[in-house]
């Protein structure tokens, strides 16, 4: 039997799976910590041990795994970069790997791995089988995002395709990690829309907090809300006019807001190059389960 092999490389847990390549049945999941505070070394070290526990419970041995990464692999000297887990950052992770299983093993990001496991498993297999290009946006804690084409993921020349959550969008986001101002992450983000609603009340509130209070009128949350979707618009019109895709998923925290999918997809309507929006813009399927099916499917 063949069977797809996926690890979800996290900063608390690492998850494993086993999925049947034929009928897409789940043959084992598994999670164990990552223990990222003992080093890299420990990490590897865990990832081998939860594969041989899926091995064990399945009776099937590893065939090379897809690792869901919190980074991206630098494509001129294939170490990791821009990783939150920081032990993994300058180290050449799929090279160690593939010492270790003996084998090949395909690196992707979790924007990636989100995008690739809802179009293959996820919403878009379920309601838009046909579609050639779908975008997995993801606004949480930061802002990123992941592009598949006819199935297969995009990766890009220096393995950013994507990442659209740092292009300039607007001075007053201010100053990001990245080095850049006013990128996309700065005014998009959960943490930028927190941080701006403090910004004009003066008081701590979640986004699901500050939703409800803008439908409740308050005037701060009214205020947030509004900028939000006005460059939720801009910032997604200019993913439109050069992707084109026929699917968006909006994933994370900020994907709940309902509002989101009615008055942000007006938003867009006079920002991108064309009489009409047609995008379907959707929730997705599988939730935190994305990073551990879009790695099993990276080998697919």
């Amino acid at each position: 039997m063949k069977a797809l092999w996926g690890i979800d490389l996290g900063g608390t847990k690492i998850e494993g799976i086993v999925i049947n390549a034929q009928s897409k049945e789940v043959l084992a999941r598994l999670r164990i910590p990552t223990q990222s505070a003992l080093g890299y070394e420990h990490i590897i070290r865990q990832i081998q041990k939860l594969v041989k526990l899926l091995e064990t419970e399945t009776g099937v041995q590893a065939e090379k795994p897809g690792i869901c990464t919190p980074g991206t692999v630098d494509k001129a000297s294939g170490l990791m970069k821009n990783c939150n887990t920081t032990a993994l950052n300058g180290k050449n992770l799929k090279k160690d790997l593939q010492m270790v299983f003996q084998q090949e093993c395909r690196l992707a990001n979790d924007a990636n791995c989100f995008a690739l496991a809802e179009t293959k498993m996820g919403i878009v297999a379920d309601r838009f089988p046909y579609a050639e290009v779908v975008f997995g946006m993801i606004l949480g804690t930061g802002a990123g995002g992941g592009i598949v084409v006819h199935g297969d993921l995009l990766n890009g020349k220096h393995g950013i395709a994507g990442e659209w959550g740092h292009n300039f969008l607007d001075e007053s986001g201010g100053a990001c990690y990245c080095g850049q101002t006013g990128c996309v992450e700065t005014i998009l983000s959960g943490t930028a829309i927190q941080k701006y609603f403090k910004k004009l009340s003066h008081s701590d509130a979640d986004v699901k907090q500050i939703t409800e209070l803008y439908r409740q009128g308050n005037e701060y949350a009214v205020l947030t809300m509004n900028r939000f979707f006005h460059f939720f618009g801009k910032a997604t019109a200019q993913v439109i006019n050069i992707l084109d895709p026929d699917v968006i998923i909006v994933g994370g925290g900020v994907g709940n807001i309902d509002e989101l999918y009615s008055l942000g997809v007006e938003k867009i309507k006079p920002f991108i190059f064309n009489h009409s929006l047609n995008t379907a813009f959707v929730k997705p399927k599988l939730g935190d389960s994305a990073g551990v099916f879009g790695a099993a499917f990276l080998h697919n």
